[in-house]
C-alpha cells in the first residue's frame, strides 16, 4: 500500500480526495442536519479542500498520494459531524493563511499581511482560543521580511480594520456586555484525557520520532527543506498551543494538527531505509485512526 501511495499524484488526484471529503462530511451530518449544522460543515469542507492545495504550495511531499491520504484518514478519524462553528471557521481561516503566506510570489506575499491580519482578527471573534495562531505569523514575518516594521504595521492595520468594524456593528445592535471568552487567558483546560487519546499515542510517537529525526539530518537537507519544514514545525507549536491550553475534551481540536501532521508522517515514511518498516509504519497509523475512531461509536471501558 505505502508503494502505491508513494507515487506521484496527478491533476485528477486532488478532486478526487475532495469528493471523498464530501462523503465524509455529508455522511457524519446525514442524521443531525440543522440548519447550525449546514453552515458548520460548509465552512469546514471548505477549511480541510483548502487544505488539499496547502500540500503542494509548501512542496515538502514530493507531489505523492500518500500525505492527500493521510490527510483524509485524519479527517476521518478525528471530525465528529457537529463540529463547532469557531473550530470550523479556524480550519478555513488557517488554509487561506498558509495559501497567502506560501505563495510563490513574493510581492503577492508581501503585500498580503493587511488580508492576513483582518483573517486573524476575524478567527480571534469566532474563536479566542486560537490566539496563537497570531504568534505563528509574527514570527513568521521576523524571519522571512527584509522590512518588518512595515510588515508589521499592515498586520495589525488589517487586524485593526476587522476590530473597529466588529466593535461598531456590536454597537449599533446594543450589545454592550463584555464577554469573557475574549480573554482566554484566565481559565484553561490542559487536562490530558489519556484514556480517550491512548490509541492516538502511536501517532504522537512517530511525529516526535520524524522531527527528532529532521535535526539529527539537519544539516543534510536543502535551505529550502530547512526553511519550509521550519514554517511547518512553527505553525505546528502554534496549534500544539491552542490544543494544550484549550482542547480538554474536546477532541475536535486536533483536526488543527492534521495538515503539518500528515506533512511530517508523510516524510518520515518517505526516509525509511527499509520497505517493510514503511509499510509496518503506514498500517500503524491507519490501524490507530481507525481504532480511535470506532472508540467514538463503541465505548472502551480502559482503566489507566
Amino acid at each position: 500500500m505505502f508503494r502505491l501511495l508513494s507515487k506521484e499524484s496527478n491533476i485528477f488526484s486532488v478532486p478526487v480526495y475532495i469528493g471523498v471529503l464530501l462523503v465524509i462530511v455529508i455522511s457524519f451530518n446525514i442524521l443531525d442536519f440543522t440548519h447550525l449544522n449546514l453552515v458548520s460543515a460548509a465552512i469546514t469542507f471548505a477549511g480541510i479542500a483548502l487544505g488539499y492545495f496547502c500540500f503542494n504550495t509548501l512542496g515538502l511531499t514530493y507531489d505523492t498520494h500518500l500525505p492527500l491520504f493521510l490527510y483524509t484518514a485524519f479527517v476521518f478519524a478525528l471530525y465528529p459531524g457537529d463540529l463547532d462553528i469557531g473550530i470550523a471557521i479556524a480550519l478555513f481561516t488557517n488554509s487561506i493563511i498558509l495559501l497567502v503566506l506560501t505563495n510563490v510570489d513574493m510581492i503577492i506575499r508581501k503585500n498580503s499581511y493587511v488580508l492576513v491580519g483582518a483573517i486573524l482578527a476575524l478567527n480571534f471573534i469566532f474563536l479566542p482560543t486560537t490566539w496563537p495562531m497570531s504568534l505563528f505569523v509574527i514570527f513568521h514575518i521576523i524571519g522571512t521580511s527584509d522590512r518588518i516594521g512595515l510588515h508589521f504595521f499592515r498586520l495589525f492595520f488589517g487586524m485593526l480594520l476587522v476590530a473597529l468594524s466588529y466593535f461598531g456593528l456590536a454597537f449599533f445592535l446594543g450589545m454592550n456586555a463584555w464577554d469573557p471568552a475574549y480573554f482566554p487567558f484566565g481559565k484553561f483546560s490542559q487536562s490530558v484525557y489519556l484514556k480517550d487519546l491512548i490509541f492516538l499515542i502511536p501517532v504522537a510517537l512517530l511525529l516526535i520520532v520524524a522531527v527528532w529525526d529532521h535535526f539529527r539530518n539537519f544539516n543534510r537537507k536543502s535551505p529550502v527543506s530547512k526553511f519550509k519544514y521550519t514554517f511547518v514545525l512553527v505553525f505546528s507549536a502554534a496549534q500544539v498551543i491552542t490544543i494544550w491550553l484549550y482542547m480538554g475534551a474536546n477532541f475536535e481540536y486536533l483536526l488543527l494538527l492534521i495538515l503539518p501532521a500528515s506533512i511530517i508522517l508523510s516524510r518520515l515514511m518517505r526516509f525509511l531505509r527499509k520497505p517493510w518498516l514503511q509499510e509496518a509504519t503506514f498500517w500503524l497509523i491507519i490501524l490507530s485512526l481507525v481504532i480511535f475512531k470506532i472508540g467514538d461509536f463503541i465505548p472502551l471501558n480502559i482503566k489507566l
